[in-house]
């Protein structure tokens, strides 16, 4: 009894004086997809591959092979085995030379973390580290050490790195030959590696089944059926998908491991593929970033930062998903939705689309054009830029800026001041930034931060109410694709996208981003350099990337699209914008508007610095001229009359009849004094209201007609026919052919709003004869 104590004594004394080295060398950083499959490996600071794993993280398969083959009473022995010692030690001297080593899995592991030298002293060494792991560690924690520490060949260490790189698949789904081969493996591992040896791995892993149904473990039958399963092992190759997302969040966790991402890795591979098959179609040195987001969750299912990581022409190795960019139009459905949330417009609202509206800010089309008169549905739909910036006037820069970024949206300034043209693109972004954004639409107007990796969410934040994300959302949705597809057919197979596509100055940066009920896609096509790549834009370059995983993702039911109570549609009146039921019978044209919470708000005026406001005008007439008279003057019978008046610089983009409808009549001559007269009125010099044009005699030609502007402001805007013509300077003549028959019109109109126009009618060559 003395000696016992006397032994434990002396065990708890070297346990103290030599304790156990650092049972853990550290691990690689393992990037996986959600379900755990690998995306990216990343080594430790030594170059091994290892993989962080438990014992309830492998095949119950791989631990009956393991432990039936190396050491059966791993569970009862306290470190040491002397009945496996002594066996050894007979077979050794019996054969000259060392058969076996009797070591216990216990003592394996000791050797792993404290290698030694194969001699008594180091084999008494190893027996001691043994006995120190029973008395501190569980068996259990023993046996993960053995599963992360034990050699697979090369610079592989534990078994789940080792089923990765030979087998390709996790070590829980293991076979019976796979989990066979690897609990030999580690024997022998430069010898038998199964990518370089597949016949010495083969018979030695029929050795490790013939033990096993020698000790009743597995059946004769479940072993022949493994026996006829050959050693396919591939070579070394580790996994390189979403390299750039992996080796972002590997920067992130720089003590190793595994780190489970919310990637999707059959969406990730089909996203990787499109963009494989993309690339010839690109110009010279021009890259691509995706995103593919989970609404109900944020998650991202898919991250491509760039065309090729290995492809340095294109900057691969540039994570464009992150670089800050100029968004181009891409922030203005989120000022339309604003904008109806603060009750200024509603889906059909009057906007226009005319020159001159600002003073010191002069924004053009994409287009170089201009269209007057459009709902904000088209508007939206169409990027105008002008009714955008008069919008944005009205809300307020600073205003829209701190809505963005109360909602998480980083935003990069220009001396971190707003303004008019940030709705344009005039500020940076990212493309997480902004599919984060995006993902309002369909979460009942909360947007937030993306969420890479499994876990609790980022909390969300109110960008715009529910009924304005759906408004708008639907507003995106309701226009056709560039290839010509029916909207209206979208919707009825339950195919919805709403899309908005935009382009930086210079085509520096093409966008396209789509919402539909399950996924928020981002597309961005660019050079990373931030060099132009002509006749790029985010309708050529970036949409049909959108549309093709838009289709590839609508897999399955979509969530419900159910529209908010606060919702309602309506028919609304142009010019005025009210509801048809409270018009008065002033209606000139009637559109049906999603309006939110019942509001239709009225006209806004399209400039801020010329305010119009939209209201009826109340005029008296005389009944017997049809002139208009006022209290003091005309006869005691007099009509009272209303109209809906155009906003002023508007009504050089209506049909003749309908701008004289829209006018007041002229006054009666007992009214003269009330006559009301432009301090600089427009007119044309030489033309009456009406022009007859007949081809000329010899080659039927029309001819050329001179139409000499008086007046007006320092710029000059032409129509044809309710369409752009050109601009010229103040007093320039305009030279102008029509070779088209017919009737036409040619209004000419400045930056105020004042316009005269003519009536132009040419006649066939016959009409003379």
């Amino acid at each position: 009894m003395l000696a016992v104590a006397l032994l434990l004594f002396l065990f708890l004394l070297a346990d103290r004086l030599d304790p156990l080295p650092p049972l853990s060398g550290g691990y690689s950083t393992l990037i996986t997809d959600r379900h755990g499959t690998p995306l990216r490996a990343f080594a430790d600071s030594r170059g091994v591959w290892r993989y962080p794993v438990t014992y309830t993280e492998v095949s119950p398969l791989y631990l009956e092979a393991l432990l039936g083959y190396e050491d059966r009473w791993f569970y009862y022995h306290p470190g040491i085995n002397p009945f496996a010692l002594a066996r050894a030690a007979v077979q050794n001297l019996w054969c000259g030379c060392i058969v076996s080593g009797g070591s216990t899995l216990t003592m394996q592991v000791a050797r792993l973390i404290e290698p030694h030298a194969r001699s008594i002293p180091g084999k008494l060494r190893q027996m001691r580290r043994a006995l120190q792991l029973e008395w501190h560690l569980s068996k259990a924690q023993i046996l993960d050490l053995y599963l992360n520490l034990a050699p697979f060949g090369g610079t592989v260490e534990g078994v789940q790195a080792a089923s990765y790189a030979y087998l390709g698949k996790s070590a829980r789904e293991l076979s019976r030959a796979e989990a066979a081969l690897l609990a030999v493996l580690p024997q022998s591992p430069t010898r038998i590696r199964p990518d370089r040896q597949p016949q010495r791995s083969r018979e030695a892993r029929d050795k490790v089944l013939q033990r096993l149904v020698d000790l009743h473990i597995w059946s004769a039958e479940a072993v022949e059926q493994a026996r006829i399963e050959p050693v396919v092992a591939r070579s070394l190759e580790l996994p390189m998908v979403a390299p750039l997302l992996a080796r972002r969040l590997a920067d992130q966790a720089p003590q190793g491991g595994e780190v489970r991402t919310t990637i999707d890795l059959e969406t990730q591979q089909a996203v990787e593929s499109l963009v494989r098959r993309s690339i010839t179609g690109l110009a010279p040195r021009s890259s691509v970033a995706i995103l593919v987001v989970e609404n109900a969750t944020r998650q991202v299912r898919a991250y491509v930062g760039s065309a090729d990581l290995f492809d340095s022409s294109r900057a691969g190795y540039v994570d464009m998903v992150r670089a800050v960019r100029s968004p181009g139009s891409t922030l203005k459905p989120f000022l339309y939705a604003l904008a109806i949330e603060e009750g200024l417009i509603h889906s059909q609202s009057l906007l226009a689309d005319v020159p001159g509206l600002f003073t010191e800010y002069q924004p053009d089309n994409f287009s170089g054009g201009y269209s007057g008169p459009v709902s904000a549905t088209q508007a939206l739909q169409r990027s105008l830029n002008i009714p955008a910036v008069s919008l944005l006037a009205h809300y307020g820069p600073e205003r829209f800026a701190a809505r963005l970024r109360n909602a998480g949206l980083e935003l990069y300034l220009p001396g971190d001041q707003a303004s008019l043209a940030m709705v344009l693109g005039g500020e940076g972004v990212t493309l997480e930034g902004l599919v984060g954004l995006y993902t309002a639409l369909a979460n009942q107007g909360l947007a937030g931060s993306l969420q890479y990796i499994e876990g609790a969410p980022p909390p969300a934040r109110r960008l715009v109410s529910d009924g304005a994300a759906w408004i708008v959302r639907h507003m995106l949705a309701e226009q056709a694709r560039p290839e010509h597809r029916s909207a209206l057919l979208a919707v009825e197979s339950g195919r919805t996208l709403a899309w908005k596509t935009g382009t930086s100055y210079g085509y520096r940066d093409a966008w396209a981003i789509g919402v539909n009920p399950r996924y928020t896609i981002g597309v961005w096509v660019g050079r990373p350099d931030g060099t132009p790549t002509p006749g790029a834009y985010g309708a050529v370059s970036a949409a049909p990337l959108l549309f093709q995983l838009a289709d590839m993702l609508q897999l399955g039911p979509a969530p419900a699209d159910n529209m908010p109570a606060s919702v309602t549609k309506a028919d609304v009146c142009w010019p005025l914008g009210g509801q048809e039921s409270e018009s008065h019978g002033l209606c000139t044209q009637k559109h049906s508007a999603w309006l939110l919470d019942g509001m239709a708000p009225t006209t806004l005026s399209p400039s801020v610095e010329a305010p119009w406001s939209a209201r009826p005008i109340q005029y008296w007439i005389n009944p017997v001229t049809g002139r208009r008279v006022d209290v003091g003057c005309g006869p005691e019978q007099r009509e009272q009359h209303a109209i809906a008046p155009w906003p002023p610089r508007l009504e050089a983009w209506l049909p003749r009849e309908q701008r004289r409808l829209s006018r007041l009549p002229p006054w009666d001559h007992a009214c003269s004094q009330a006559v009301e007269t432009f301090s600089d009125p427009l007119g044309l010099r030489g033309v009456g209201d009406q022009l007859v044009l007949r081809p000329a005699a010899r080659d039927g030609s029309s001819p050329m007609v001179t139409f000499t502007p008086i007046g007006g402001s320092s710029e000059l805007y032409w129509l044809l026919d309710g369409k752009p013509l050109t601009r010229t300077p103040r007093g320039q003549a305009l030279n102008w052919r029509f070779d088209v028959e017919g009737t036409h019109e040619l209004t000419v109109f400045d930056t105020q709003g004042r316009h005269a126009s003519v009536e132009v009618l040419v006649e066939s060559a016959s009409a003379g004869e």
